[in-house]
């Protein structure tokens, strides 16, 4: 419904539903300012109520706040009453002064009464507004202020994203909680409880049956008296929980009779004060809203804005925030707003003239339009080129394959170009697509979702996403032209060419634009060699291992799965056996029951949020040695996991035109650098178990004339804390070939080396990896199974042993603290905005973060840095071996029997100088039939 005009309209907000959602609005994509602190909150919030101001024009307004301390008069009839509800986030906690402050530039009231919610007070309020003629709109997304809307008062939705705020009267109440009369709403709530105010309601009666049920009698009340009418467990339930119902009912009541004072004057709309606004959007560093409000650019410098260290930006240079400030949804550009000059390029002469204006440019943009999303087998449906802002080309293609490689290779000169830089977002999906047709892309790349993906590695990397946080520019979304997922969705091949061009040109043109933004800040000393000379050069690289593939044995993996269903089914006669009667070993409430009711294996056993019992892995392993019925729930958990989530699947994924299994490579995803793989994820196959490793034996060589190598890099992460770190006692155990987990453990136990016990060589192993994941003295004592006090002597020993790395550690979190991010070798810089949290939890994941990432970062920058030097090799002399996997810091390939000396010597060298370190890199390199014996 339109919002009425009235001379006299207040607007009420609802402080914390309103911060609370704005901070949650920016939750993946946080708004951090030079001093590392999260302003999403306060940016939110003020854009909310700006909005609320600029488009509504209100009369008078309110902020309401709840009392600080929490105690009301809720909690006094009702202790649980929101108890369930986690703590305030710090950086939530860190802007409500703030926030007030900007409330107080603009001369708006903060109200709020001690001992009662901000509901009750606004609820009062309004109910008094009303009776002095005021048209009222409570400003909150939450749902419960229903039950107050009236003739004259409204709830006000604030809109999400792209979408407006809404208007709710009593006819939107009326449909929406399917009533009659808004104050039903409170026996709706009362009967379906509600979760987040941990309100209890009856149970059984959710939102749809308390609707049915409010719709038949009436009232909670009504419902009561005609208990006779139901059946069941639902009579049940009503009868048992009358109680319940009631005390959830009133809970539920927003109070009409709060002992405030409406004066009418106070509330007026007036001037806002210019030099409050002026120094608080200064702190928080605000020039898109300062600009917006008071018409001129704030000038930031370290000294206003506060700054007391060299805090970055996400680019990695002194904050700029109106770069990447966001704007409310009304300011947002689109296809609509922008006055895009988009082509439809149909004729073989226009085709051959646009050809001609590609060739003449330094750079240029283009983006495939495909059939599917895999690019293997995508056919091409249309490409459009961009080369400046606001302007695109859309090629159409023929549907007939011959005929569409035929228009291709009329624009393989451009493809094919060594002098063009080619510019796309994802640029390994669309040099697959051309490749298919036989044309090769060469010269100069940049992708943008790479160059995000290193100035921002926690972030978003869409196209959609980076266009609407960097441009402020909504894109046409794909569902407008080809619908919704599902079974009706159509391909873009069903589409008109015609229809297609301004959804193609966009792409093109916004991942153009986003190029000029982003190009300025790769060519930056720590980010430019990792750009150019390894992650684009790895997009190559990563899609030649796509396309070729890894052989399958299916038949093996069929035998291994009927092995496993046998001993699934052995594991769970023993089970029922043990457990005394039947019952579903999948359903862990069921299980629950056995082990906790009947087998009674724990005096206080462990519960879920929802009341049953935790029969989690975790759960589990602390009653391992408690009953004999544990082990094999958990063999029986883990073979049923290996079987439905590889054995089964596997063969179902293999290519039905090349008879191959084919993953994808992410080089986005993982904030360290570490590539991914999905669709499958071959890099989650299970080593650590016999039956998991039995997974591997199915991955074999091509033919009987291959070989299948797997190359591996040993400890790499443990020498590259030494070279770190350059502790010398480490440095030399490795410079002299030692087992590092044995001389570890002659260092710290004080034993000859050849002495060492292999439970020995195992502790020191569980200290030598978990220093490096920043590994507790509990955390350890839990891994080994040992007391806290024996695992602190072990940890304690080590870094007697090791000084060095433990003063390495402590520079690192230091210099993270002070710079606001860690590097690799090859300078790839983590972001920890968290490293100045007052909530120690928060900090020690950041700082545990600051010690991991140089070290796990660097192991990935040296294997792709191996990639593609393997890759370039072989390619150079023209071997018909393949690189096919890459795990973690193992490769895997075909081998061509008869190149397996020259392969290996290639993969040995280019792999163990990848990097020179003052500790040598090392290889353990294994040739077999399968991938299991290759490892």
């Amino acid at each position: 419904m339109l919002t009425p005009k009235t001379d006299k309209k207040l607007f009420l907000l609802d402080a914390f539903a309103l911060i609370y959602r704005s901070y949650f609005a920016f939750f993946k994509n946080p708004r951090m300012n030079s001093k590392g602190e999260n302003t999403s909150a306060a940016f939110g919030f003020t854009n909310a109520m700006l909005d609320v101001i600029k488009k509504e024009e209100p009369t008078h307004i309110a902020v309401v706040f709840d009392p600080p301390g929490g105690a009301t008069n809720r909690i006094e009839e009702y202790a649980e009453y929101k108890a369930q509800r986690e703590k305030m986030p710090e950086d939530i906690r860190n802007m409500i002064e703030p926030i007030k402050r900007i409330i107080e530039a603009f001369k708006i009231p903060i109200l709020m009464k001690e001992g009662y919610e901000a509901d009750d007070v606004i609820g009062t309020l309004a109910k008094m507004a009303e009776k002095e003629g005021f048209k009222t709109y409570m400003m909150t997304p939450d749902k419960d202020f229903g039950q107050l809307v009236s003739e004259n008062i409204f709830m006000y939705k604030p809109g999400r994203g792209k979408k407006p705020a809404e208007v709710w009267g009593v006819p939107e109440i009326q449909e929406k909680f399917e009533v009659e009369d808004p104050l039903q709403v409170i026996d709706i709530l009362g009967m379906w409880g509600d979760a987040s105010d941990n309100i209890p309601g009856i149970p059984g009666i959710g939102e749809k049956t308390a609707k049915k049920l409010i719709k038949q009698y009436g009232s909670m009340e009504g419902l009561f008296e005609n208990v006779d009418q139901l059946k069941g467990k639902q009579k049940e339930n009503v009868i048992n929980f009358k109680e319940q119902g009631i005390l959830s009912k009133s809970l539920a009541t927003i109070i009409t009779d709060v002992d405030v004072v409406f004066d009418a004057e106070d509330l007026e709309i007036c001037p806002h004060d210019e030099e409050k606004i002026r120094e608080i959007f200064t702190e928080l560093e605000f020039r898109g809203i300062a600009k917006r409000v008071l018409g001129e650019e704030l000038v930031i410098t370290a000294d206003n804005a506060g700054v007391d260290n060299g805090q970055l930006d996400l680019f990695g240079s002194p904050a700029t925030p109106e770069q990447h400030e966001a704007v409310s949804s009304d300011e947002m550009k689109s296809l609509e707003t922008e006055k895009a000059n988009y082509h439809f390029v149909e004729s073989e002469k226009d085709q051959k003239e646009l050809l001609e204006t590609l060739l003449k440019q330094k750079s240029v943009c283009f983006d495939t339009e495909t059939n599917s999303l895999e690019a293997r087998n995508a056919d091409l449906v249309g490409i459009a080129f961009s080369f400046k802002a606001k302007e695109a080309y859309y090629v159409p293609f023929p549907e007939d394959f011959d005929a569409a490689k035929k228009l291709l290779t009329l624009f393989e000169p451009f493809f094919s170009s060594e002098k063009v830089e080619k510019v796309a977002h994802n640029i390994k999906y669309d040099e697959q697509v051309i490749n298919r047709y036989g044309i090769k892309l060469r010269g100069p790349r940049f992708d943008t979702m790479i160059a995000h993906y290193l100035l921002s590695p926690d972030s978003k990397h869409g196209m959609d996403d980076l266009a609407e946080y960097y441009l402020k520019y909504t894109t046409f979304p794909i569902e407008n032209l080809i619908g919704k997922k599902g079974k009706n969705q159509k391909s873009m091949r069903d589409i008109d060419q015609k229809d297609i061009v301004d959804y193609a040109c966009e792409d093109a043109d916004i991942t153009w634009q986003l190029k000029e933004l982003f190009e300025p800040e790769i060519q930056k000393d720590h980010l430019k060699d990792l750009f150019y000379n390894i992650e684009m050069p790895l997009t190559s690289v990563l899609k030649a291992m796509e396309q070729e593939g890894i052989q399958l044995d299916i038949e093996s993996l069929k035998t291994f799965s009927e092995e496993l269903e046998i001993s699934l089914n052995e594991i769970e006669e023993k089970v029922i056996e043990l457990a005394g009667e039947e019952f579903n070993l999948a359903s862990p409430k069921q299980l629950g029951d056995i082990l906790f009711e009947k087998l009674e294996i724990a005096k206080k056993p462990k519960k879920t949020k929802t009341g049953q019992y935790s029969t989690s892995e975790d759960t589990l392993q602390k009653h391992v040695n408690d009953h004999e019925i544990i082990p094999l729930i958990l063999d029986y958990r883990s073979l049923r996991k290996l079987k439905n989530t590889y054995v089964d699947p596997l063969p179902t994924l293999v290519d039905e035109h090349d008879g191959r299994l084919h993953t994808h490579y992410m080089q986005t995803v993982a904030a360290t650098g570490r590539l991914s793989s999905t669709n499958p994820n071959l890099q989650n196959i299970p080593i650590r178990t016999p039956k998991g490793r039995e997974i591997r034996k199915a991955f074999v060589a091509k033919n009987d004339d291959y070989y299948l190598m797997a190359a591996d890099y040993s400890q790499i992460e443990l020498r590259i804390i030494a070279a770190l770190s350059e502790d010398k006692n480490m440095i030399e155990a490795f410079q002299n070939g030692h087992d590092i987990h044995a001389a570890t453990a002659a260092k710290v136990f004080g034993v000859d080396i050849n002495e060492v016990s292999r439970e020995q060589r195992s502790n020191a192993k569980a200290v030598n990896f978990g220093i490096i994941y920043g590994q507790s003295v509990f955390g350890l004592s839990q891994t080994l199974g040992i007391s806290r006090k024996e695992s602190k002597s072990i940890i304690d020993s080590y870094f007697a042993q090791y000084p060095t790395i433990k003063a390495y550690m402590e520079k690192v979190k230091e210099d993270a603290k002070e710079k606001g991010y860690v590097e690799t070798i090859m300078k790839r810089r983590r972001y920890l905005p968290d490293i100045h949290s007052k909530n120690a939890i928060v900090r020690g994941f950041a700082e545990r973060n600051a010690i991991n990432a140089p070290i796990q970062g660097s192991a990935a920058d040296i294997i792709k840095v191996a990639m593609i030097n393997i890759y370039n090799k072989m390619k150079e002399q023209n071997l018909t071996s393949r690189m096919l996997l890459q795990v973690h810091d193992e490769l895997v390939f075909d081998v061509l029997k008869s190149e397996k000396d020259i392969v290996s010597k290639i993969v040995k060298e280019e792999m163990e100088g990848a990097v020179e370190l003052v500790v040598p890199l090392d290889i353990e390199m294994e040739f077999a039939g399968n991938w299991l014996d290759a490892h």
